[in-house]
């Protein structure tokens, strides 16, 4: 029988996975984090309290969840594609469905997938999206998925924008990298759809420098 891989309960989010979660964070995302990365943290501010929120970020690499999660300092639950969950990497599927990870179809996301984003919100956890859908490369915002707003919009949950800023590779010694997660102001879920696609393109861009093919397109369709 195949597993369900985007249905998750309140249960899945209790307090034995928000303490290995945060331990994870502590003992692992951290040092990795300061050591390898020299990662510096700005807008932290910006975050709310309240946990109804999605966090949404470009996507530079398979680091961008536990360092996005260490950056806002919340319990986030990523909501990831379907092929994450029986990927190769033994360490990586582990790792993606331990700490809350829920499967997604991105073109088009079914029941189950609705009601463990309200099991989420029932909890003290987040959601967390990157609505490029896939690691992207190239210094662009572009091809976003307009999925990261339905929920939004369903939930009632203002989105967080997450700048991921100058990832050029992964470290292999002490610290080789330098990483900047820049937290942006909340985006209202009542704005329209394009509005709330605008706005997190245009704040993504500002922190990363990337180009704004969003806000392009819509110049040549003006």
């Amino acid at each position: 029988m195949k597993k369900n891989y985007n249905k998750r309960s309140e249960k899945d989010y209790g307090l034995i996975r928000a303490l290995y979660y945060k331990l994870f964070v502590i003992f692992v995302v951290i040092p990795v984090a300061k050591l390898m990365y020299n990662l510096k943290i700005e807008g932290r501010e910006n975050v709310p309290k309240t946990s109804r929120l999605i966090f949404a970020g470009n996507h530079v690499s398979y680091l961008d969840p536990p360092l996005l999660s260490y950056a806002v300092d919340k319990l986030i639950a990523y909501m990831a594609k379907q092929e994450l969950f029986t990927d190769k990497n033994q360490l990586l599927r582990f790792l993606v469905h331990s700490l809350g990870g829920f499967a997604v179809n991105r073109e088009k996301p079914e029941l189950a997938t609705f009601k463990t984003v309200k099991a989420v919100f029932n909890t003290d956890w987040s959601l967390g999206i990157f609505p490029q859908g896939k690691i992207v490369k190239e210094p662009v915002i572009d091809n976003i998925t307009k999925g990261f707003v339905l929920f939004a919009k369903k939930a009632k949950a203002d989105i967080i924008p997450v700048g991921i800023c100058g990832f050029d590779g992964y470290a292999k010694k002490l610290f080789e990298k330098n990483l900047t997660i820049k937290i942006g102001k909340p985006i209202s879920y009542t704005l329209d759809e394009d509005e709330i696609v605008r706005q997190w393109a245009k704040q993504i861009c500002e922190f990363t420098g990337f180009e704004n093919r969003v806000e392009q397109k819509e110049m040549v369709n003006v």
